[in-house]
């Protein structure tokens, strides 16, 4: 049996609290692989095209990061699904409100199991 993967990247300023949380809670699901980055300088891993190409989902958490990718990248994202979370930098890493979102607006477009 053949297992599907889908390429998620999730995206937030600084890749410290919210797409760092979405990464960790996301890696242990069988069918996704999962990465985190950030759109700000001092991000702890700072987005670039390799992340863009290597992705087929992207979740951003603000519509200032959908805008700096269409800005920074703009013929890497061509064709990439790219779907805005709406969730402000009010949460630490970990944060149970922040999990339950992430995983309620997650499972929206991809499938998570019980």
């Amino acid at each position: 049996m053949k297992v599907i993967l889908i390429r998620v990247l999730f995206i937030c300023s600084r890749n410290k609290w919210r797409s760092l949380t979405a990464e960790k809670i996301f890696e242990p699901y069988s069918g996704l692989q999962v990465r985190s980055a950030g759109t700000e300088e001092g991000a702890r891993i700072k987005v670039n095209a390799g992340h863009i190409g290597w992705a087929e989902m992207i979740f951003v958490m603000e519509k200032k990061h959908e805008q700096r990718l269409h800005e920074k990248f703009r013929q890497e994202i061509i064709g990439k699904r790219l779907i805005r979370l709406d969730i402000p930098d009010d949460y630490g890493f970990m944060n149970e409100e922040l999990i339950d979102i992430l995983k309620s607006r997650v499972s929206d477009y991809i499938e998570l199991p019980d």
